[in-house]
């Protein structure tokens, strides 16, 4: 029997993908915007919107906002065209449904405020802070980070934790692919091109727009800096376990070393990215933007923050007494930030890429 929370966002789903549909099919009719992204033109290639065609072109936009300004049926009109906005309402409606396990759904369901869900990372963080808590040593010898917390014992609690999360975001992604319908290998290229440029998040010109006649490229700037600081920082993971398991190299090391230099090049990006897109989030133009995915957003750049933030001072303090504290409240942030990647901001770029590649198959076809 559904809950009564689960009948609500039921009904709030149909909702969602009913006016996507009344937002496509005027669209369809008018194609002033076809120039503008992907959207329009994967749109063109329909002549009706099942709900799995609404969920494709939602995650297929980038939210660049021109076709709200360009618009003649924009509000206060009565057809009431806000593609911007029902797009993003319908990328929601797209996490909910392809969430694993289906009970964790609840982090995607719309209205809890900023506070409530910065609550829950931030538990689980506090949680894992007292978990790695209880097998902390008295290191011999300041800055190496393994005589603080086992490295077996990292690699342990990391490993499943991360597992879990990869499982979920695959799982997610092929009930996006499912959903979308199938792309063609052969054109990953053109997709993952598209991925790494953001091309479309500035639609048919040179920046974003943010507001009326206001184009920016800062927005596209910080996402970069996001999503690459987020890069660099794994690979830094990655090369220090590559060093650690393959060649005996232990840690710490030195400051020119390729982990450190890597590392800290992605800490500085995970702290100019998400400040950078908080600001620009709060001066853009509120039609943009669905008002109930607020909390979401900031959740997931409160955490990224964290996690950078308090790395580049355990990177700096390594070698003062404060370091063994360090180290467990910036792992703790570290695994609140894992658990809580499939339910949360993060997917839209996995589902957005799932999008780019079916919009690169259709395109050549």
């Amino acid at each position: 029997m559904p809950s009564p929370d689960e009948l609500e966002t039921g009904d709030r789903s149909l909702t969602t993908i009913a006016a996507g549909q009344h937002v496509m099919t005027v669209c369809n009719a008018c194609r002033y915007c076809e120039a503008y992204c992907p959207v329009f033109q994967a749109m063109e290639n329909r002549t009706a919107f099942a709900k799995g065609d609404i969920l494709y072109l939602a995650n297929l936009c980038h939210n660049c906002g021109e076709c709200l300004y360009a618009c003649q049926y924009a509000p206060p009109h009565e057809f009431n065209i806000n593609v911007p906005r029902v797009m993003a309402e319908a990328r929601l409606v797209s996490y909910h449904e392809y969430a694993w396990p289906s009970f964790l759904r609840v982090a995607f369901q719309p209205g809890a405020r900023g506070f409530s869900r910065a609550f829950v990372p931030l538990a689980l963080s506090v949680v894992s802070m007292l978990l790695l808590g209880a097998f902390v040593q008295s290191p011999s010898t300041r800055s190496d980070f393994y005589a603080v917390i086992p490295h077996d014992v990292m690699v342990a609690i990391f490993g499943v934790v991360g597992f879990l999360a990869v499982l979920a975001l695959a799982i997610g992604w092929r009930r996006a692919v499912r959903s979308f319908g199938p792309s063609e290998r052969r054109q990953g290229v053109v997709a993952l091109r598209d991925v790494l440029t953001l091309r479309h998040l500035h639609a048919t010109g040179e920046d974003c727009t943010s507001d009326v006649d206001v184009r920016t490229p800062w927005r596209r700037y910080f996402h970069h800096c996001t999503f690459y600081g987020f890069a660099l920082c794994f690979a830094s993971t990655t090369i220090a376990a590559i060093y650690h398991v393959v060649f005996g190299w232990r840690a710490p090391y030195t400051y020119a070393s390729l982990p450190v230099v890597l590392g800290t090049a992605g800490g500085v990006g995970l702290v100019v990215g998400p400040l950078g897109l908080l600001f620009e989030w709060s001066r853009r133009d509120p039609a943009l933007r669905d008002p109930k995915q607020g909390g979401m957003d900031l959740t997931f750049i409160m955490m990224l923050c964290l996690v950078s933030v308090t790395g580049l001072l355990l990177l700096v303090l390594r070698n003062r007494p404060a370091m063994p504290s360090l180290l467990v409240i910036h792992l703790g942030f570290v695994l609140g930030l894992f658990v809580t990647l499939p339910y949360g901001k993060f997917v839209h770029g996995i589902y957005r890429t799932v999008a780019l590649l079916k919009f690169s198959t259709e395109a050549h076809q």
